[in-house]
């Protein structure tokens, strides 16, 4: 268990930065997955008009730093692939 002040601060900080950030990656995770069940189901249609959406989500992960840029990158990639 932290000893010092700061340390103790530090773990404060530590659950409440990992609460945030779970919520993050939650919400980018679950606009994700229904894209895909919407791809999965064949209404690519709709798919795509959720699809800026789930960008700004992941967009936001990345700012975060929740995910990495390049991850963010790659996941925009592949869905935007899957509904054309």
């Amino acid at each position: 268990m932290a000893i010092t002040k700061s340390a103790k601060k530090r773990l404060r900080q530590n659950k409440k930065c990992y609460a945030l950030n779970l919520g993050y990656k939650k919400r980018m995770k679950r606009a994700v997955k229904e894209v895909r069940e919407l791809v999965k189901e064949g209404k690519k249609k709709e798919a795509k008009k959720k699809l800026p959406e789930v960008h700004k989500l992941i967009d936001k992960a990345a700012k975060k730093g929740v995910i990495k840029e390049n991850t963010a990158s790659r996941k925009k990639s592949r869905l935007t692939k899957a509904t054309t």
